[in-house]
């Protein structure tokens, strides 16, 4: 079978594409043949080295993926031969056939594409589980967002407003396809006093809630627009700086900073992030959710999809079939 497989830290076109030895399930495994794998930013990071997560090479990249159950090992009972499947792996979906606990994934409904559902896990999933089971957010609270290009920001434009959430977009680009979705309050991240152009659109009273994808300079401004007893969610530093912040201004407006480590949180807790997958999968079924696909791509051109995520080219996902 095919793999696309980091052998040494590198750019995309590192990868390559060989033929390897198709696996066999463990005991509590099934074998999945993979029909879409999407790819993330961290995969980027993680073919380079630059992840927190450095698995053993040789490696697949593509951490959530979808398909069907080929075999099944002796202890599992969940899952039968042809299922469609989609799951959270980590890493190694980027080939054709996937040996995977099968703790880790979840039945496919009918209605939802396997494309659909291998792009709904991460950022779907992420959003999920930093405004509802984090934040605790609540309907007609106001959510400030940042990083609306990418995937993290373009699931939370769809997924706030089931939530009850009025969004503010911390953006100055694509203002018009954003309204296209329902967004009418904008704030320029360049503005001279970010924190006032909240503040300005919230009554006074500062978001109740900000997810924060960008980090950088940008962090203490939205801070200090945040409410009174609000919550800031730090996802990621997608601006390349990881912020110092002053306490006193969490401390003096009853802040809390929560961090959002989606990843670790699903590994930690598989009834909950079971739970939150087959919630969003519901979701798309009942026509609530369409996960956006920017680009799809067959397996050989795995290191197109790499680049244009390294490159910020992609508004929703980049899936790629095989």
């Amino acid at each position: 079978m095919r793999a696309a497989l980091s052998i040494e830290p590198g750019p995309a076109d590192s990868l390559e594409i060989r033929d390897i030895e198709a696996p066999t399930p463990a005991p509590d495994e099934v074998v999945v043949e993979i029909s879409a794998a999407a790819l993330n930013f961290s995969d980027t990071l993680m073919i380079r080295d630059r992840y927190q997560v450095k698995p053993p090479r040789p490696f697949s990249p593509a951490g959530e993926c979808a398909g069907r159950v080929v075999e099944v090992g002796s202890e599992v009972a969940d899952f039968e031969v042809g299922d469609l499947v989609c799951g959270y792996v980590g890493y190694g979906a980027a080939r054709e056939r996937l040996a995977v606990r099968a703790s880790t994934l979840v039945k496919v409904p009918d209605g939802v594409s396997p494309e659909q559902a291998a792009v709904l896990i991460v950022t779907y999933g992420t959003v999920l589980y930093a405004l509802r089971d984090r934040a605790n957010i609540r309907e007609g609270e106001t959510l400030v967002l940042t990083g609306l290009s990418g995937g993290v920001g373009s699931a939370a434009v769809e997924l706030a407003p089931l939530l009850g959430a009025r969004i503010i977009a911390c953006t100055a680009t694509d203002t018009s396809a954003l309204r296209g979705q329902g967004i009418e309050l904008f704030v320029d991240p360049a503005a001279p006093d970010v924190k006032l152009a909240v503040r300005d659109l919230t009554g006074g009273n500062g978001a109740d809630v900000v997810l924060d994808v960008t980090g950088g300079p940008l962090t203490e401004q939205l801070v200090r627009g945040t409410a009174w007893g609000g919550r800031y969610l730090v996802v990621g530093f997608a601006a390349g700086e990881i912020p110092r912040l002053p306490l006193n201004l969490v401390m003096l407006k009853s802040i809390d900073v929560m961090g959002i480590h989606w990843s670790a949180w699903a590994q930690r807790d598989l009834a909950a992030h079971r739970r939150n997958t087959e919630w969003l999968l519901r979701q798309v079924v009942e026509g609530n959710l369409s996960p956006k696909i920017d680009t799809r791509l067959p397996l050989a051109r795995i290191a197109e999809g790499l680049t244009m995520i390294t490159e910020r080219k992609v508004r929703g996902k980049i899936v790629i079939t095989m």
